[in-house]
């Protein structure tokens, strides 16, 4: 139906994909643990057009990743994106990044038979997650949240992905009951058929009001003041 450009800069990995009815043309994937996704992301985004051999006026969408994740990232995407659609006049498509994660597992591993929390790093050992059923639907809100043994050992018989739930691998070996599937990223290859069905529905976002969904205010400190110096 539509030709749409996707960027998902929430995590470490920036990446940009270019689709048409859903299936990716073109994909680039960097892992940048600087996260200098400032520098890179509209490189990407002229390779992947250049590859798909799409023209600026045959996008139809602009569909990016709102979060949650790190703030830095999510307005250097956004930003990005917004760019666009106000210069070429197309619509944009905000994708929530947990939704990406499930859909990409999805796309990797098949159906789901338990309910799944994608779960974004934090720092530390937080995340934010959200509670997923097995047909992809979210049945929670989403929530920073503190990996530990209490939370596994109360934990129904689920599936962990993302960035968050790798640095936690030796909870879930603890914890049977829950499967962990490493290594699944929010590609913005996974965010194309999720873009692809706002696009046939025609839901698109306020380009002027939409904004990342952080999952949770920034942690910012005002500076101590110093002491005057004595005269």
């Amino acid at each position: 139906m539509g030709l749409i450009l996707a960027i998902e800069t929430a995590t470490k990995l920036c990446s940009v994909a270019v689709g048409r009815d859903g299936t990716c043309l073109s994909v680039r994937d960097e892992l940048s643990p600087q996260l200098n996704h400032a520098e890179r992301v509209n490189v990407l985004v002229a390779e992947v057009m250049a590859e798909a051999g799409a023209t600026w006026k045959d996008l139809d969408a602009v569909a990016v990743g709102i979060g949650p994740g790190s703030y830095t990232g999510l307005r250097i995407g956004l930003s990005a994106a917004k760019g666009f659609c106000y210069a070429l006049d197309r619509p944009i498509i905000g994708i929530p990044t947990l939704a990406t994660l499930v859909q990409a597992a999805r796309d990797l591993h098949g159906p789901f038979t338990v309910p799944v929390w994608p779960m974004i790093d934090a720092r530390r050992m937080e995340v934010f997650t959200q509670r997923h059923a097995t047909d992809g639907t979210t049945t929670s809100d989403v929530v920073p949240l503190i990996l530990d043994a209490t939370w596994a050992a109360s934990s129904e018989a689920c599936m962990v992905i993302g960035d968050g739930a790798d640095k936690a691998a030796g909870i879930w070996s603890a914890a049977p009951h829950i499967t962990h599937v490493p290594d699944i990223s929010p590609s913005a290859r996974h965010v194309l058929p999720l873009a692809e069905q706002r696009l046939r529905d025609a839901r698109f976002d306020d380009l002027a009001y939409l904004v990342p969904a952080y999952g949770k205010e920034a942690n910012v400190t005002q500076p101590r003041k110093r002491d005057k110096p004595v005269p």
